[in-house]
């Protein structure tokens, strides 16, 4: 395989006249560096065989004392980069030690996601994890910020401002339709092939961009590659854009919802016609063991300050470590309007776009596999944590004076039950001896 990818981009560097190959890879917080090399007859060979050094420490992943390290090209990832002036060939790269037998870096997202992977293959059986990401973001016409001793401040400026939910607003108030249309095609370019863009929510300018479902470490590498393509076409157009989770008070915050299911064969073993949202043992299974793990998932999956500020209710965030079909206050909501059996899945919907996509998903994945293994029950648990949480709100309330307090923990009981007509109804529909 190795020689006929060489073969491929020896032939693509001919054919484009490249001057140069770019390497790149993103830091255990998940901020990407490349480093560029001028090319030359037989650069990909010397490459693969010898790497190109760099400083490990100024990534975060060794001690200056100890800090060369060395980055391989992965040349199954070739792409030609429009966003350079000269013809540029680039790569994702493998973080390699170097020690004597050149081993890879055992935190490099790369290799956790292959790792991942086998995992999953050795423990359920399944060939491979599928995932599909949404791409949530802001774009603003202008952004100033300062912070210091005695004043700090920021400002924003959009060209849009409704007065109504944004959701699948039409041009020509929808002012970034041609944005997306471009970064559509670029994608595209890159091997990302998306399956829909829309205007979000947020009245300031908020975006989405789906993409279609890939496995796991080219999920990773599309959700690296993606945010490059959409920051990069920004600065052409004099535009910024933010992932931040939430950068505005009192406007939807930015998601990064990841849908699941895996398959064997071409099959999903998610599916089971019939069963609560077509999902079966396998996937509930795996919804139990994300939602157990959900607390630590967090470290993965929503890893900033700002996060959290996403995390409220009010703006179909997840508030609730629960799951339900078509419940965008759940952290796990499986699409009702899912009707092909290949794509039946679930959606987790807490991540954003701060995580390191690679460690995110594969925290995710791990989580799912112990549900599968410890055959977790997400309805039980979800039943036992309701009623602890009931008993706890009641007690709350009993000593509640301030009415504002008061109505938020009534909101929360109201979720309560609206969840707990979500277990009525999966039980009603489950067959007696499932």
């Amino acid at each position: 395989m190795q020689n006929t990818d060489l073969q491929k981009c020896n032939e693509i560097i001919k054919k484009n006249n490249i001057e140069f190959i770019d390497l790149k890879c993103i830091d255990l917080s998940g901020r990407l560096h490349h480093i560029t090399l001028p090319a030359y007859p037989g650069i990909l060979e010397k490459l693969l065989k010898e790497g190109v050094g760099f400083d490990g420490s100024s990534y975060g992943f060794r001690k200056v004392e100890n800090s060369d390290m060395i980055l391989t090209p992965d040349l199954s990832t070739a792409v030609l980069d429009p966003f350079r002036v000269e013809n540029v060939l680039s790569f994702c790269a493998n973080i390699i030690l170097t020690d004597d037998e050149r081993s890879q870096f055992s935190e490099d997202g790369r290799l956790i996601a292959k790792k991942a992977e086998k995992l999953l293959q050795e423990i359920t059986g399944a060939d491979k994890s599928m995932w599909g990401p949404e791409f949530e973001f802001y774009i603003f016409s202008n952004v100033e910020y300062d912070t210091r001793t005695a004043t700090s401040y920021y400002k924003i400026e959009h060209a849009e401002e409704f007065y109504k939910k944004a959701y699948h607003a039409a041009n020509p108030f929808d002012v970034y339709d041609d944005f997306r249309d471009e970064a559509s095609k670029l994608l595209k370019r890159f091997g990302i092939n998306v399956k829909y863009h829309h205007h979000e929510v947020g009245e300031r300018g908020q975006q989405e961009i789906e993409t279609y479902f890939a496995d796991l470490l080219t999920t990773g590498d599309n959700i690296v590659t993606a945010k490059y393509v959409l920051f990069n076409l920004a600065r052409q157009k004099n535009l910024f854009i933010t992932f931040m989770p939430k950068p505005m008070y009192m406007q939807s915050g930015n998601g990064m919802h990841l849908h699941l299911f895996i398959t064997k064969d071409g099959k999903n073993l998610f599916y089971e016609k019939g069963a609560y949202g077509n999902i079966g043992k396998m996937g509930m299974y795996f919804i139990g063991g994300i939602l157990k793990h959900a607390p630590a998932l967090s470290a993965f999956t929503n890893p900033s300050t700002n996060s959290y500020k996403r995390l409220i209710p009010g703006y179909e965030a997840p508030v609730a470590l629960t799951f339900g079909q078509g419940n965008r206050a759940s952290a796990i909501r499986i699409p009702k309007y899912v009707s092909n059996p290949d794509e039946t899945r679930f959606e987790y919907r807490p991540p954003d776009a701060t995580a390191n996509p690679y460690l995110c998903l594969c925290a995710m994945l791990m989580a799912g596999i112990d549900g599968v293994v410890n055959k977790i029950d997400p309805v039980k648990r979800v039943m036992v944590l309701m009623i602890k949480t009931f008993w706890k709100m009641r007690e709350i309330l009993l000593f509640i004076s301030s009415r504002v307090i008061l109505m938020r923990r009534l909101m929360h009981c109201m979720l309560i039950m609206i969840f707990l007509s979500e277990i009525i109804s999966f039980l009603t529909n489950s067959s007696p001896n499932g």
